[in-house]
């Protein structure tokens, strides 16, 4: 059983705009701390037996200047890795997915005997299908990653594995269901505080929920 109301409280979303190298990319950044040591996270999201145990299996050359790939999803380059020292560690990599390239990097810092882990997203406009953002926000992207943290999140406390079939299934069950709907709504809440209209927001929210819990999507306006 997952608590929801306090998994979903215990991570923190932001969505904004960068200028990297004179380009606009889009961010959205997700964090939470867990009771584990930086070494211990550290593992968890860097060692292809335990990602496999709580994300997905990967294959390939998890170290600096080699490629990934995300049995399923992405896959793409190691593009910078800084394992734990004085109390940090971190990487970035490409994201290539459906013929477009975004970038994530994940920041730990020790804080005492917990790990504070920040994830950010970033991602050119122009590379998401026309109408896209419009329809789903920030949800779309964020709602997958909440789901990673969550996964996280029980592997660390319990040393659980749990099968994308297994994900796949709870995704769709009762409390499933309740999880992508609080997760939906707080990254519209995040999508209002970086400057979106709020029904804008909200009507995301509802299409990036009805993805995850495969219904059908909202009707058009102009249907």
């Amino acid at each position: 059983m997952v608590d929801v109301d306090t998994q979903i409280r215990a991570v923190s979303r932001s969505t904004g705009i960068e200028q990297t190298e004179g380009e606009e990319l889009r961010l959205q950044r997700i964090v939470q701390t867990y009771a584990s040591p930086i070494d211990d996270v550290w593992d968890a999201v860097t060692s292809p037996e335990r990602i496999a145990r709580w994300f997905a299996p990967v294959e390939g050359d998890a170290v600096l200047g080699g490629r990934y790939q995300i049995v399923g999803n992405a896959g793409g380059d190691v593009l910078a890795c800084s394992p734990p020292a004085d109390g940090s560690a971190g990487y970035r990599l490409s994201w290539e997915m459906g013929g477009a390239v975004s970038w994530v990097e994940i920041v730990l810092t020790a804080e005492g005997d917990s790990t504070r882990l920040e994830l950010a997203h970033a991602a050119r406009p122009g590379d998401v299908p026309p109408g896209f953002w419009e329809l789903y926000g920030p949800g779309a992207t964020g709602v997958g990653w909440d789901l990673s943290l969550l996964g996280l999140a029980l592997h660390l406390r319990s040393d659980a594995s749990v099968t994308p079939a297994d994900a796949e299934a709870w995704s769709l069950s009762e409390e499933g269901m309740r999880f992508s709907r609080r997760a939906a709504d707080a990254w519209a809440e995040a999508h209002v505080a970086g400057g979106a209209d709020p029904d804008a927001a909200a009507a995301a929210a509802e299409a990036t929920y009805r993805f995850y819990t495969g219904q059908p999507a909202p009707a058009s306006p102009e249907a």
